[in-house]
């Protein structure tokens, strides 16, 4: 049987993926711009703490072999995200449902969001430490080359705790990633294709 054609239209769909990637940079920015490295502020308690910290690689703070580790990371976002929007104008094309082609829309978000830090924000920040902020253009430069930029994160949701007395964990965080909100769109929109949309991928 034929697929209704049911896809979102064009205009739509890449204004909802601008308006997240610019939200998740307008965060990044004020994060980086008003907060030193490392530092936390509770929101909800110990559920929910706005806490900034750098990472050099992956998603959830993730670190990826170093320096060639980085570049490689990054080129393969860039090679992801020229894939994603091929497959996001074939999905509309074929007449995919509009669920599944918003869930890769958000997918493409979270990488660009990424990718703008890995790409640029070495070259337009000074270095953020624990006890400066960083500067946005510095006379002096960035603190990195291009596409070695690091990512920043910021939100935290501390789910576990182990108690003091415990042998080696006492006290330390477990299953608790600091991440952005461009870590968000990815998670979530792979959540929402695995559970809603699995039997479009049979």
């Amino acid at each position: 049987m034929k697929q209704k054609k049911e896809s979102i239209k064009g205009w739509v769909l890449w204004l909802i993926v601008a308006v997240l990637i610019v939200l998740d940079q307008i965060v990044k920015f004020s994060v980086k711009t008003t907060m030193t490295l490392g530092e936390s502020h509770n929101v909800l308690g110990d559920w929910f703490r706005w806490c900034f910290i750098e990472n050099e690689g992956a998603a959830f703070g993730m670190a990826l072999g170093g320096e060639y580790g980085k570049l490689a990371l990054s080129l393969f976002r860039i090679v992801a995200i020229g894939v994603l929007v091929w497959f996001i104008g074939r999905l509309r094309r074929t007449g995919a449902p509009t669920g599944v082609v918003v869930g890769f829309a958000l997918i493409l978000a979270g990488a660009v969001g990424n990718m703008i830090d890995s790409a640029f924000y070495g070259m337009i920040f000074s270095e953020s430490t624990f006890t400066s902020v960083a500067q946005l253009l510095p006379e002096g430069g960035g603190y990195a080359p291009f596409l070695h930029g690091k990512v920043v994160d910021m939100l935290y949701f501390p789910l576990f705790h182990f108690p003091d007395w415990m042998p080696l964990v006492g006290g330390e965080l477990f299953f608790s990633p600091v991440f952005n909100f461009a870590d968000s769109y990815i998670t979530i929109a792979v959540f929402y294709l695995i559970i809603f949309h699995w039997r479009y991928f049979k």
